[in-house]
C-alpha cells in the first residue's frame, strides 16, 4: 500500500470512500419503511454490549442492537435522537445501515402510550415472583424508556419508578 487516495487498507475501507467532509450515510430501515436516510458525521448506536460510536472510515462490522436511543449528527455538537427497539447495524464503506425491528423519530412517538407501556412494565417487574415473564417485562421497559429518551433525552429517567435489581421504589 502506498497511501494514495483510493488504496484499500487491510480493514476494508479506503480514503476515497470517506464521504464528503468525513460524512457517513445513515439509513434506518424497519420491515415496513425507511425511517431515516441522511448524511451525518457521527452515529452512536445501542449495541448489545453497550453503545458503539461510528465515524467516517470505521472498519466494517455487523452488530446486534438492543432497545435504546440512536444518536446522530455532527461531531462535537448536540445529537439528534431516534428510538430503536432492537435489530442489527452494518457498517461498511462509510454507510451505516440500521435494520431495526421498529424505529421512531421523536415527533412520531406517542408519549402517553410510551408512558403507559413503561408503567405496565414497571408493575409487572414489581410482581416478578408471580409468574411474570421478567425478561419480557424488562424488554418492554427498555423499549418504553428508549421511546421516552428519544423525546426527552436523559430527563426521561425522571419518569422511572422501578429499576430491575433494586428493591426500592421511587416516591
Amino acid at each position: 500500500m502506498n497511501g494514495e487516495a483510493g488504496d484499500s487498507d487491510r480493514r476494508g475501507f479506503n480514503d476515497a470512500s470517506a464521504g464528503e467532509g468525513g460524512r457517513l450515510l445513515l439509513e434506518v430501515v424497519t420491515p415496513t419503511r425507511t425511517v431515516l436516510r441522511r448524511r451525518v458525521e457521527s452515529v452512536l448506536v445501542p449495541a448489545l454490549d453497550g453503545y458503539l460510536g461510528i465515524l467516517a472510515g470505521h472498519a466494517p462490522l455487523v452488530a446486534g442492537l438492543a432497545p435504546g436511543v440512536l444518536y446522530y449528527g455532527r461531531r462535537h455538537e448536540k445529537k439528534q435522537r431516534l428510538a430503536v427497539s432492537g435489530g442489527f447495524v452494518e457498517v461498511a464503506q462509510n454507510r451505516v445501515l440500521v435494520l431495526a425491528d421498529a424505529a421512531e423519530l421523536p415527533e412520531e412517538i406517542d408519549v402517553a402510550r410510551a408512558q403507559a407501556a413503561l408503567a405496565r412494565a414497571e408493575e409487572r417487574l414489581r410482581r416478578a415472583g408471580e409468574q411474570v415473564d421478567v425478561v419480557r417485562a424488562e424488554l418492554a421497559m427498555r423499549r418504553a424508556l428508549a421511546r421516552l429518551r428519544a423525546v426527552y433525552g436523559d430527563r426521561a429517567l425522571d419518569r422511572v419508578t422501578y429499576v430491575p435489581g433494586e428493591e426500592r421504589l421511587a416516591e
